[in-house]
């Protein structure tokens, strides 16, 4: 069963010598994709939410209680997994760089989610699954790996793709009520997911450096999320959004976003990247916009645009031409 693979992904069964199978493994990043791809409409439902109990609230703060909150339930349910962490003789490079890559996922989440109380689902989840296109742009300009001429064809068609979806005026979504109007200010919106975009590009970056030093997945991910969850408390007070008085709707879907997307999603899609190529795991979140796409639809009624859903589709297709540019480099 499925379900009982993914209790023995924590509990990191599987010895260090010897790959999951492929069905365990196609399993569990299925798994994690399609639970990941339901953050956008917790997200959504926790604004609405959120708006349906009056008040002015800010929507950076309330994103950043989001971010905050997610990421300390996971943290603490994680708890007993880091009973001896400290025994286990990892590298203080191990450690370093999951640290680090906490810090980083503090920034994806905290840019991200503000993201979607600005511009839509569809356009906040194309652009922030364009990692594959910012790792490749990060390694020219760092270490000086140029990408070969598919790549560069790719992130040309992906800088077109960007261009597309600039929309400087309102989006005409749902307003949001006590919340910013949803796709109130698509350019700032799309600017805030593509900082999720670069921010998560490094946290699996730094994710599978702490894990191929010998960190295990279940202390890698109470590390990241951990510290990423320290960074992110104390913010949304400075935007005067106190993490009580939110209703049962609000609480619920936190609890939902903590055991469903974090849990479950992204701890699935770290696991994978200790056994696959980032290259795979990179072509399996580009299911995430489709499917965030499908539920957006379905629970709100949010119909992208002719001009988003063909900036969509180009960008995509730069973003995968990419992604096969690295791996014929491989």
């Amino acid at each position: 069963m499925i379900s009982g693979d993914w209790c023995r992904v924590l509990r990191d069964e599987t010895p260090p010598d010897l790959p999951p199978s492929r069905k365990r493994l196609g399993g569990i990043l299925l798994l994690g994709i399609v639970t990941a791809s339901s953050a956008s409409l917790l997200i959504r439902s926790i604004f609405q939410a959120t708006a349906g109990l009056g008040g002015d609230v800010s929507a950076s703060g309330m994103s950043l209680l989001i971010a905050a909150s997610r990421l300390t339930m996971a943290s603490l349910l994680l708890l007993p997994q880091g009973r001896g962490i400290w025994n286990q003789g990892y590298s203080r490079r191990s450690i370093a760089y999951a640290l680090a890559a906490g810090l980083c996922l503090a920034l994806h989440f905290g840019a991200w989610i503000t993201s979607l109380s600005y511009t839509s689902i569809a356009a906040s989840t194309v652009l922030v699954t364009t990692n594959p296109l910012w790792v490749a742009l990060l390694s020219w300009l760092w270490f000086g790996e140029k990408p070969a001429a598919l790549g560069g064809a790719g992130i040309a068609i992906a800088c077109l793709g960007g261009v597309l979806m600039i929309e400087p005026t309102a989006g005409g979504l749902t307003d949001g009520g006590a919340i910013a109007a949803v796709g109130s200010a698509p350019l700032l919106g799309n600017g805030l997911a593509l900082l999720g975009a670069i921010g998560v590009s490094l946290y699996l970056l730094l994710g599978q450096a702490a894990q191929r030093q010998g960190l295990s997945t279940g202390h890698y991910v109470l590390i990241a999320y951990g510290s990423a969850a320290l960074v992110l408390l104390p913010l949304p007070l400075f935007f005067g959004v106190s993490y009580l008085g939110h209703g049962p709707a609000v609480y619920g879907g936190l609890l939902a976003l903590a055991l469903g997307p974090q849990l479950i999603g992204h701890s699935s899609l770290n696991w994978a990247m200790r056994w696959v190529s980032p290259t795979v795991v990179s072509l399996v979140i580009l299911a995430e916009p489709l499917l965030a796409s499908v539920l957006g639809y379905w629970a709100f009624g949010e119909r992208p645009g002719g001009r988003v859903a063909l900036a969509a589709v180009v960008l995509l297709l730069g973003v995968v031409l990419v992604i096969v540019g690295q791996s014929r480099r491989r």
